[in-house]
């Protein structure tokens, strides 16, 4: 791919964010060249300013000054004015803490979470209502004035309109919500709701914990303080002292040992044995020796840098501070993963424009209402009591509480399946999920090295790794597999964990590395009780393993009386092949040692390439059996200046292993294609070992090849290949320096299958942030702290559970509990059935919108007595609509959901969901409403043809004689008693014929029978919400509290034909859709 890459291409003024992270800016010490102070130095720069701005963000992107690494370390100490034996004087460590501040992170600047929860309460629908609490009140303040006994209604209705407010600023708030500090809260806190709760109960409870669990940004800075070392070692002015990590600064020498966490960025000046844990900032898992020498250009990857919030596991060293608080690898990172504004969730946005819409529909249309009513002759006063209820019936109250309750019951749900939701908007993310980047190591694989081939006799030989050996293909007995399971077993530092007897092999936890681990319970499978061997076989002296020998030896007294080669000493070896057969000069063949020439070399060749080509970490084994004359009984082993043979030795075999797949991963991998989500692997493994396991686990598919595969099969150059020509694309992570953003975008695009290797956790975030260009919605795994910035950036951050640090959990919207990249796949799984859910739930919801808004019209268009009243709207809204609405979260999929395609493209709110539910549905409720009201008119004597006009006389006090069709004559408090038990009868028609939109509403497609009624949470709703409406219209004190009054039995058959009618004509509309899939019908109706 390197070939793809423009040579000519200027890096500084591209947007490869990841560079902020990995590549520190040249630190300004605030001298000159010749070492003499500034006249004007530099501020000290705070990660809430200094990544705040494009222009600062551009100057963190060039390529780093960073020669801390590379110059002598006489002309260093001579740029930080230090002395190696005596460190920093105190005057010039207090000047330099004066000029550059103290070893930490600067926090953000955060908003006060006060005015982060006023803001959600004046925005969003919160806006209209509050329009109407304040007419509301105006209204009432008015009619106080002018009349001697005035109507308390409005003063209630305000009242009630300014807690409905609250509530929806509450949920709004939670809806915001970008991160959670502690995952903890999440877990035990979220409430489980019951069906029989009280919808009070839900609303106050949801919207305490939507306050708690709101945390800015700022959290992630808060967990990289927790990363940071609190005190260290450090001489000054020749006294070593123990001073607080903060009081660190450039120019101070720090002693460190095992067990130390670093303190600031240092550059090692002396080290013994030393050793560092970078796993959680680079995610390597395996120790990194650090020594004074310069041993690479790039400072990440030179071993004479040892970096802030990193362990030392080994050995002791001394190091002098190049780089404190923000200006360290860490502080980038924070700052980064601080200041990187992630992209609104797709959920996020639908309800944002749609908000938006329904703001300014509303507004627009009830000033136009408003003049209208004026212009008709309407008292103002009259005609604000109008538009209190117009916007009112506008906003759909309930809308937000039941789309955040359903996100929570979902996430719930999520994680009983180990995936733990923060972010309740990921939950519906994950289902427009288009592209993993996913990692290797403990999500695709089980994070557990396993020995998986064997080679010896001149035959590769698989190994057994069940815990009943059921499956051995050698014998286990032959000569040639006894020495090279001896060498194995000796040679070797790992052991088992005290005080796991009865526990299976493969499940004991291992003191040592990933390699040592897999030897010893491959031998422990084999041989049995390998600590006996062991103990027959006392190590004597050790060479570890170090990366410029690349090979272990250790040398054991042995007192086997039937081995023939008896001897006093065992000198065993193993490590990198090609370097252990170069010290070897026979090889033991069928319980022979033979000459190793040229032919046994081609088939050590052979059998290292092969299992090399599997991906397998490979080792070479030798023994030697000293001499007893050169080497008697306690005799003295020289480690340090060896004093014994490290050649000629006799090569006995090779093992490989392997980080095997999870068993889960396949399937879900193929799951994934189904569903049309591209996976892609990124990982920082060889790239040989990345193409096995995305081979072996479904990413690269079988017959799928890339460039270099083309190359190879048609013998010809790889620049001559037509990269288009390839499926699957194997990158190196290097390339990505020199490849220009179209180019990264190209291979995205037009590669169905890709892996990504030797890249570093950070250098995801450029590849989300090309995935994201091309129109993905992107989900990221990570467990680093490097990974943050990406898992920030992506749609979906996924942090593992088990191996991620807290950093990577803070930045991500998901964590699996398992490590298991199965579990992201169900992850998507629920998304999508929560996606279809939402817009089930979406449309009962809106659907009854139609049947109150239509109403305020007519009261003004017609000049009809108002048909239902501002509180039947809030009932229907925030009461018999909420639970059914919050049902529709537990019906279950239609078909297979990882069947279909992701939903970019079919946004929650469609004009096809609003037309079904505003001019279909809707329409059909609001004619089961009028002809309700007509029906209560008529029986009472008013006559439909009576009503219109008669608005004016209805509603003055001053008229009490108002006579009906039969000329019986009303009084005021009369016609207001039948106006209100109107204003029921129109509440529970809309009832009615919900219970039909409810059922029809289980569906978008199959048919009710198909479907059935298995949702026992829909069941009880439909209880509950008929219970309630009898509840409100029967209990006494509802006329005077409510203004609901109790209806005829009678009252009640009206809306049932258009009940009948609803449920007949939305399963012939969804017959047809099935009938001519892609038709008209669809294409118009299908939300």
């Amino acid at each position: 791919m390197s070939s793809l890459a423009s040579k000519d291409y200027d890096l500084h003024g591209r947007t490869d964010s990841y560079r902020v992270a990995t590549v520190p800016s040249q630190f300004d010490d605030n001298k000159t060249v010749d070492g003499k102070p500034k006249t004007r130095r530099k501020a000290p720069s705070s990660i809430s300013t200094k990544y705040s701005h494009a222009e600062n963000l551009d100057e963190l992107k060039q390529d780093p000054y960073l020669d801390y690494h590379k110059v002598p370390l006489d002309e260093l100490y001579q740029r930080f004015g230090t002395h190696p034996g005596t460190g920093l004087t105190h005057a010039k460590a207090r000047e330099n803490l004066e000029r550059d501040g103290p070893n930490t992170l600067t926090p953000p600047i955060t908003t006060p979470e006060w005015i982060k929860f006023t803001k959600q309460i004046f925005g969003g629908f919160s806006v209209l209502l509050w329009c109407g609490a304040l007419l509301c009140f105006l209204a009432h303040t008015a009619e106080t004035s002018t009349t001697e006994d005035p109507n308390d209604d409005y003063f209630y209705l305000g009242v009630v309109l300014v807690a409905v407010v609250i509530i929806t600023g509450i949920f709004s708030y939670y809806q915001q919500a970008k991160s959670s500090a502690i995952v903890d809260s999440f877990r035990n806190l979220v409430p489980q709701i019951y069906l029989g709760s009280s919808l009070i109960a839900v609303i106050i409870v949801t919207g305490f914990l939507s306050y708690c669990r709101q945390y800015n940004q700022g959290e992630i800075i808060r967990s990289f303080y927790e990363t940071t070392s609190q005190f260290a070692v450090v001489i000054r002015q020749g006294e070593s002292l123990t001073l607080r990590a903060e009081d660190l600064t450039l120019g101070d020498i720090v002693e460190l040992k095992f067990g130390d966490r670093i303190p600031a960025d240092l550059r090692i000046i002396e080290s013994h044995s030393f050793k560092v844990d970078n796993s959680s900032l680079t995610g390597e898992s395996e120790p990194q020796s650090r020594t004074p020498e310069f041993t690479h250009d790039d400072p990440l990857e030179t071993k004479n840098f040892a970096f802030s919030s990193t362990h030392a596991v080994e050995g002791t060293a001394k190091g002098v501070v190049i780089a404190c608080g923000d200006n360290t690898v860490m502080g980038r990172i924070a700052g980064l993963a601080s200041s990187l504004d992630s992209r609104p969730t797709p959920i996020a946005r639908e309800i944002i424009r749609f908000v938006n819409f329904v703001n300014i529909t509303a507004i627009i249309i009830g000033i136009l209402l408003f003049i209208i009513a004026l212009m008709m002759g309407c008292y103002w006063l009259d005609a604000i009591i109008f538009m209190i209820g117009f916007l009112v019936a506008a906003v759909p109250e309930g809308l937000l509480a039941t789309v955040t309750v359903c996100l929570t019951l979902t996430a719930k749900r999520m994680a009983s399946k180990n995936c733990l939701v923060k972010n309740l908007e990921a939950v519906e993310t994950l289902g427009s999920t288009s592209t993993i980047c996913s990692d290797k190591t403990g999500t695709l694989t089980q994070n557990r090295m396993t020995v998986a081939h064997m080679w010896f006799d001149n035959q590769i030989i698989e190994a057994d790794t069940t815990e009943d050996q059921s499956g051995v293909q050698y014998d286990r007995s032959s000569p040639g597999f006894r020495a090279l399971a001896r060498i194995a077993t000796l040679c070797n530092r790992a052991e088992f964990k005290a005080g796991q007897d009865g526990v299976p092999t493969l499940k004991k936890e291992v003191n040592g590395d990933a390699s040592e681990s897999a030897l010893l319970k491959c031998m422990t499978l084999a041989l049995g009780d390998v600590m006996s061997i062991r103990r027959r076989n006392r190590k004597v002296c050790e060479i570890p393993f170090n990366s410029t020998n690349k090979y272990q030896v250790s040398i054991h007294e042995t007192e086997d009386p039937s081995d023939s080669r008896y001897s006093r000493y065992l000198l065993v070896m193993k490590g990198a092949p090609e370097r252990v057969l170069d010290r070897c000069s026979t090889i033991f063949i069928g319980g022979k040692e033979k000459v190793l020439d040229e032919e046994m070399r081609e088939a050590f060749n052979n059998a290292y390439l092969e299992l090399g080509g599997l991906g397998e970490r490979v080792l070479g084994f030798c023994d030697m059996l000293l001499s007893p004359d050169r080497f008697p009984k306690n005799f003295l082993f020289d480690v340090d200046e060896p004093n014994f043979p490290l050649s000629g030795m006799r090569f006995v075999g090779l093992m490989s292993m392997i980080d095997p797949p999870r068993a889960a991963v396949p399937d879900a991998v193929a799951k994934c294609r189904s569903a049309g989500i591209k996976v892609i692997m990124v990982t920082g493994d060889h790239p040989i070992t990345a193409k096995a396991i995305a081979k072996s686990v479904g990413i690269i598919s079988e017959g799928n090849e890339t460039v270099e595969d083309i190359s190879q099969r048609l013998n010809i150059p790889i620049s001559e290949v037509n990269p288009r020509d390839a499926n699957a694309a194997v990158v190196h992570g290097s390339e990505l320096l020199d490849l220009p953003p179209e180019v990264l975008d190209e291979i995205l695009r037009y590669h169905k299958e890709i892996v990504f290797a030797r890249t570093s956790p950070q250098q995801k975030l450029i590849i989300v942030e090309g995935c994201q260009r091309i129109g993905g919605v992107v989900a990221v795994t990570g467990d680093g702290v490097n990974d943050s910035p990406a898992l920030k950036k992506a749609d979906i951050g996924v942090a593992m559970g088990i191996s991620g640090s807290d950093v990577s959990k803070e930045a991500a919207d998901m964590i699996l509990l398992d490590d298991n990249f199965a579990s992201i796949v169900t992850g998507i799984e629920e998304g999508r059935l929560v996606f279809d859910n939402l817009k089930k739930s979406i449309t009962y919801t809106l659907s009854s919108n139609v049947p109150q808004l239509l109403p305020f019209i007519a009261f003004i268009m017609l000049s009809i007595p108002l048909p239902i009243g501002a509180i039947a709207i809030l009932c229907i809204d925030l009461g018999t609509d909420m639970m059914p609405g919050i049902s529709l979260a537990f019906e279950p999929g239609e078909s297979n959901l990882m069947k279909k395609k992701p939903t970019i493209k079919n946004p929650l709110f469609n004009v096809r969901l609003i037309s079904v539910a505003f001019c279909q549905l809707g329409v059909i409720e609001a004619f089961a409403g009028f002809f309700t009201y007509f029906v209560i008119m008529a029986e009472n004597g008013f006559m439909p043809y009576k009503l219109i006009g008669i608005r004016r006389e209805w509603d003055s006090r001053a008229v009490n004689d108002l006579p009906d069709s039969y000329n019986q004559e009303w009084t005021y408090q009369d016609r207001k008693s039948l106006e209100y038990t109107c204003h029921t009868g129109f509440f529970i028609a809309i009832v009615v014929v919900q219970w039909a939109n409810l059922i029809i509403c289980k569906t978008r497609r199959n048919s009710i029978a198909h479907q059935g009624m298995r949702n026992m949470a829909l069941n009880f709703s439909l209880i509950f919400e008929t219970v309630l409406a009898l509840f409100l219209c029967y209990l006494p004190g509802m006329d005077e509290a409510l203004r609901m009054y109790p209806l005829k039995w009678t009252w009640w058959i009206p809306p049932i034909p258009f009940m009948l009618a609803l449920f007949i004509y939305d399963e012939v509309r969804k017959f047809y859709i099935r009938r001519n899939p892609g038709g008209w019908l669809e294409k118009e109706t299908y939300y």
